[in-house]
């Protein structure tokens, strides 16, 4: 197999997107676009890939990092100058070249991967992968002849009226015999509508030159779906979400209702897990075996072990173990960690915080700061209080320990094992292990205030 190299096209500026962001960084299903393309290169197997970016290029490399070389395209003078710009790391080395958009992030590794395979097979100087289209307007078309295959590529503004009716389009990604590209590339010239440099007319230089040139069609057009303004970014996500839920579906995940659950393209999900509809699964986001993920919950970076139930809630940058189960309506914050079989019930609120297993946090609580063992019982409307209004300070609570409802926690403190902790009590002292602390005013009453309070009227 000859060395295998990728030129990916970002720096167009994507003015009919209307953004402040890079055109190339709008994400699709949770990654951004240029993201969704080397990965695909990646797969394939490149020795090199090397991405031509322009205005806001430093966010391209920072999203990238080592993935890519990168060079600058600083004027936007059309597709074969951007290649052009490549030449300073590629121009003299022998092998493929695959030259594909950032914009163009429903590109398969298996599609990359057979037009490589065609072209190199066919001992071509230059492969087009082309797509049939039932509308072609604004694609460059693939003129062919029975006699001499495919001629040239023309462009949807320089066409001729019979040319404009041909539905076999470019869809933009191409591959090369490195060198005869390179060579090509120095005869392009911008006579052309738009006055500039079309990568396409390579074709037509190769073919003058009698070298090979070939197609390779899509059998899915919706690969070859450029993104150049919100709609079809819309579009693009919709059909990358039906990707994506149909993949794990064939892997053994119910999905009840595809059309309305949203998995981003890095979630993991074990076999014979139920996900509900509304459910939004994003970023690096693992789910493990037979777990439970119901209606209108959101995770994002989180690991969720086998067996777990989560009910209409949302997790951020935690992790829960086995067995264990959150919601209705609770939430965990970054840097919360449930061990095996921990219950959290509905309206609880839990940040930077450790909970042992088998402790039940059952409804209407706010643990932040904290550190509890291991079998706990923290009552309705418990509030750990850790801030002081400058810093955060923590609570420790230890095995076997149980809370009364509607205590305050006043951090820094620590309720050792086998602590009570009595209704209404507000701690700010170590509680000792195996005591009851009852921090609260003795109970007084009044007689006849109410027959005081009417006579006052």
């Amino acid at each position: 197999m000859s060395n295998r190299y990728a030129v990916i096209l970002a720096a167009g500026q994507g003015t009919r997107m209307k953004s402040k962001l890079y055109k190339v960084m709008h994400p699709v299903m949770g990654k951004p676009m240029v993201g969704h393309v080397v990965d695909q290169a990646q797969i394939v197997g490149m020795d090199q890939i090397v991405t031509v970016s322009g205005v806001g290029a430093e966010t391209v490399q920072d999203y990238l990092g080592d993935k890519s070389a990168y060079v600058l395209q600083e004027e936007q003078l059309g597709t074969a100058h951007a290649v052009k710009q490549a030449s300073s790391v590629l121009k003299d080395k022998e092998g493929t070249t695959l030259v594909i958009c950032g914009d163009t992030p429903l590109l398969t590794a298996e599609t990359l991967e057979g037009l490589i395979e065609f072209h190199e097979k066919e001992q071509a100087k230059a492969t087009v992968l082309t797509a049939y289209a039932e509308n072609p307007f604004g694609y460059g078309r693939v003129i062919r002849t029975e006699e001499e295959g495919v001629t040239k590529i023309v462009e949807q503004k320089d066409a001729t009226d019979e040319e404009a009716k041909v539905k076999e389009i470019n869809t933009g990604t191409y591959c090369f015999d490195n060198k005869a590209l390179f060579e090509a590339l120095e005869l392009v010239k911008n006579e052309n509508v738009q006055g500039e440099y079309y990568l396409p007319d390579v074709i037509e230089i190769l073919k003058k030159q009698n070298e090979l040139v070939e197609a390779y069609q899509l059998a899915n057009m919706d690969e070859a779906l450029g993104v150049n303004d919100r709609v079809a970014l819309a579009q693009a996500n919709k059909v990358m979400k039906e990707r994506i839920n149909e993949k794990h579906m064939r892997n053994g995940v119910s999905i009840i209702d595809p059309s309305n659950t949203y998995i981003e393209s890095d979630v993991q999900i074990g076999q014979d897990t139920t996900v509900e509809p509304g459910v939004y699964l994003k970023g690096e986001t693992t789910i493990g075996e037979e777990a439970f993920i119901g209606a209108h919950s959101v995770i994002v970076d989180s690991t969720v072990g086998d067996r777990v139930k989560v009910t209409s809630s949302m997790l951020e940058e935690s992790i829960m173990g086995n067995d264990s189960d959150i919601g209705p309506n609770s939430h965990l914050r970054p840097q919360t960690v449930l061990e095996e079989s921990v219950h959290i019930g509905n309206f609880v609120e839990i940040k930077k915080a450790t909970v042992g297993k088998n402790t039940k946090i059952g409804h209407l609580t706010y643990v932040g700061d904290a550190e509890l063992g291991e079998n706990i019982n923290v009552g309705c409307g418990t509030i750990f209080v850790n801030y002081d209004g400058k810093n955060k300070h923590k609570v420790i609570v230890g095995d076997n320990s149980f809370i009364g409802c509607n205590a305050n926690l006043i951090a820094p403190v620590t309720v050792e094992k086998n602590a009570y902790i009595a209704a209404g009590s507000t701690i700010t002292d170590t509680v000792p292990e195996n005591s009851l602390a009852i921090a609260r005013a003795r109970q007084t009453i009044k007689e006849s205030y109410f027959t005081k309070m009417k006579q006052k009227d």
